[in-house]
């Protein structure tokens, strides 16, 4: 079995998973993880899994930062948290793992679903493939509950302006998409629906499981869910290599 160890890059903590066996080309995933703070290391569904495929593994710690495109204090005050994960992050994981865009996939639950959506819908050229588990995309509708997001957005109608659905571009898109969502998730299946929607009617290829449900418990759901998304993501990665 791989192993999983801590480094941090200009300061802050990210968790990284080395395979046993790493393909090659070196080839790997960027997770983002929830309001719940747990990253893939937390997870021993997701370890196995990952070594099976031979995909390397970093797993930024954020804080209550939604992965969004403004400051937030509590995650840097010089930095958005996109804006670190596109010219910090991925520059180390290319020095360490030799891992060349677009061969890094981005994924993410909840909170970090909607960061990685929003990561690839800006630079699809470096982020070919993502991966979202019930994506928080309306997460406009946590404004005012006292979280980072009441410092980063002064109103719920800013927030939601810069949410994955407003920020899909139509002409420029990541090659692959899967979205999935529990159908009885109380909070974010309604945004994932409709951000689904509208890949949908623009034409935009995407793969999604609307389907699975573990009765809207977010944690059972992430777990069986997890072999679709791991497979989907090596699978993706893989006609990547073919591209190059």
């Amino acid at each position: 079995m791989g192993r999983w160890s801590q480094i941090h890059i200009a300061g802050k903590p990210a968790d990284l998973f080395e395979p046993s066996r790493p393909v090659d080309p070196a080839r790997g995933v960027l997770a983002l993880h929830g309001f719940d703070l747990r990253t893939l290391a937390d997870d021993p569904v997701f370890t196995p899994l990952l070594d099976e495929r031979g995909l390397y593994a970093i797993c930024p710690h954020g804080g209550q930062c939604w992965w969004g495109s403004r400051i937030c204090g509590q995650f840097d005050a010089d930095i958005d948290p996109l804006s670190f994960l596109h010219e910090r992050l991925l520059p180390e994981v290319t020095e360490r793992w030799g891992i060349q865009p677009p061969l890094l996939a981005a994924m993410g639950v909840e909170m970090g679903g909607q960061g990685a959506l929003r990561l690839a819908y800006r630079w699809p050229r470096e982020f070919a493939v993502v991966a979202a588990i019930s994506p928080a995309v309306d997460f406009q509708n946590r404004h005012g509950w006292g979280t980072a997001l009441d410092e980063m957005y002064p109103t719920r109608e800013s927030a939601r302006q810069e949410t994955a659905t407003l920020e899909l571009h139509p002409l420029n898109w990541p090659r692959h998409q899967l979205i999935v969502c529990d159908p009885l998730d109380p909070e974010w299946f309604e945004g994932t629906e409709r951000l689904i929607s509208k890949l949908s009617s623009i034409g935009i290829p995407f793969e999604d499981n609307l389907r699975l449900s573990a009765q809207g418990d977010l944690n059972a759901y992430t777990r069986q869910i997890a072999p679709q998304v791991i497979d989907f993501l090596a699978e993706r990665l893989e006609r990547e290599t073919m591209r190059a």
